[in-house]
């Protein structure tokens, strides 16, 4: 059987995070192909990280800077490595050409990092230039990792035109590839609560992500004042796992904004909201709480940089908002106008069953990986700068590896000479 090897930034916790969810999503198209999969990570699993194991996947529990990571590799052999993240890439990319080097590399990007950095700070200091984004250090090393793998899967559209038209990253080395869901049929939507059994507004999202913490403080400072004027008696519940003190300190009964924290079944709550608000000021990729609201015929409000991974094709079926008073208008008008209401849960599921059908991604990656496979030297020999940037990458991260990992040894022996 084709072993697939995956090293985990994190834990997949799909009820938590979007990123859990695009995990678990690529885990399952690896099965799909009947690849025997191994989930690797140095990170510490949560009590609510998913059970891999009970899905048939090995899971393997790995250290940074140490050769152990090499000889697991050497014997595990696997023809595919996923890296989840580019930061994974930079810790064992390096030593996974070292011990498998004809083992194909795919990098699954989640977002572009260094755009969402940039453009947080730009929120903050609106004078930064846009040239700062080709600037920064951040998208050097990230643009240094997708040259570096055969594959980088691209979760937007828009993400792949900027790394392409941008950046000149060469569109063989990319592969948009966002969200994988199955498709809904007619029957499966009529059982949905319609508007009359819905009540309150929603908003969801992992507050671990900066983007998703900006969004609610927006939310009950400067535009939730707006909704509650005209809609009095509709309650603002707001869900999401790890929220700080400061958001718990959101929570405001006397103006019907409840911060409610986690939820175990996600989708159950959104199924129940009439609509979702998403006020997002700045971000990446593809959101995840957009697709869950449309699959769960939740109508949602959200911004340009929400809908921006949405695809160009489908931006006017999305009601989006730049001002908080606009972005407050068009909630209440979706709040209390049924017609509008039925035709924007209508809209999302074309979108959800045109751009995230799950057997048509499915087929698009094997291709790929089947070309790719296929003519894997060349492939390498075409990519002159992943191979330049592989090299001088590799060397320079051997000898600081090897240096903290002898200081590594030194300090267990130290220890173990004190200790008898």
């Amino acid at each position: 059987m084709t072993k697939a090897l995956v090293i985990g930034y994190v834990w997949p916790e799909p009820g938590s995070s979007a990123a859990g969810t695009r995990m678990m999503q690529l885990l399952e198209y690896f099965q799909h192909q009947d690849y025997s999969i191994t989930f690797a990570t140095t990170a510490t699993p949560t009590p609510y990280s998913e059970d891999l194991e009970s899905y048939g996947i090995r899971v393997k529990k790995i250290e940074l800077n140490s050769h152990s990571f090499n000889k697991f590799v050497e014997e595990l052999a696997p023809s595919i490595v996923v890296y989840d993240r580019y930061m994974m890439e930079e810790q064992f990319g390096w030593r996974v050409s070292q011990s498998c080097p004809y083992a194909l590399t795919i990098l699954d990007t989640e977002d572009l990092h260094f755009l969402r950095k940039f453009r947080e700070e730009r929120l903050k200091d609106p004078l930064i230039p846009l040239s700062a984004l080709r600037n920064s250090d951040l998208a050097r090393r990230e643009i240094a990792s997708i040259y570096r793998c055969d594959l980088s899967l691209i979760i937007s559209e828009a993400e792949v035109d900027l790394l392409s038209n941008e950046f000149g990253v060469p569109k063989n080395l990319l592969l948009y590839l966002p969200f994988m869901q199955k498709q809904f049929a007619s029957e499966e939507i009529q059982q949905l609560l319609d508007f009359e059994e819905r009540k309150n507004f929603i908003s969801i999202g992992n507050f671990k992500h900066a983007p998703n913490v900006d969004a609610v403080y927006y939310l009950k400072n400067k535009i939730w004042p707006l909704i509650h004027k005209e809609l009095p008696e509709a309650q603002m519940h707001i869900y999401g796992a790890y929220p700080s003190p400061g958001i718990l300190k959101l929570n405001d009964p006397g103006q019907n904004f409840l911060v409610k924290g986690r939820v175990r079944d996600a989708a159950e709550v959104v199924k129940k909201a009439r609509v979702s608000l998403a006020p997002l000021r700045f971000g990446a990729g593809l959101k995840g709480k957009l697709t869950e609201a449309m699959t769960c015929g939740t109508p949602v409000v959200t911004t340009e940089a929400g809908a921006e991974g949405m695809g160009s094709s489908y931006l006017e079926r999305i009601h989006t908002a730049s001002t908080p008073e606009a972005f407050a208008a068009k909630a209440i008008t979706l709040y209390t106008a049924k017609e509008k209401w039925n035709e924007a849960v209508r809209n999302g599921f074309t979108l959800v069953n045109n751009l995230f059908n799950k057997e048509q991604h499915h087929e698009t990656l094997t291709a790929r990986i089947k070309t790719i496979m296929g003519n894997l030297e060349k492939h390498r020999n075409d990519n002159f700068t992943g191979s330049m940037l592989k090299h001088h990458y590799s060397k320079s991260t051997y000898f600081l590896s090897k240096y903290i990992e002898l200081k590594n040894e030194l300090e267990k022996l130290q220890k173990l000479k004190n200790h008898l």
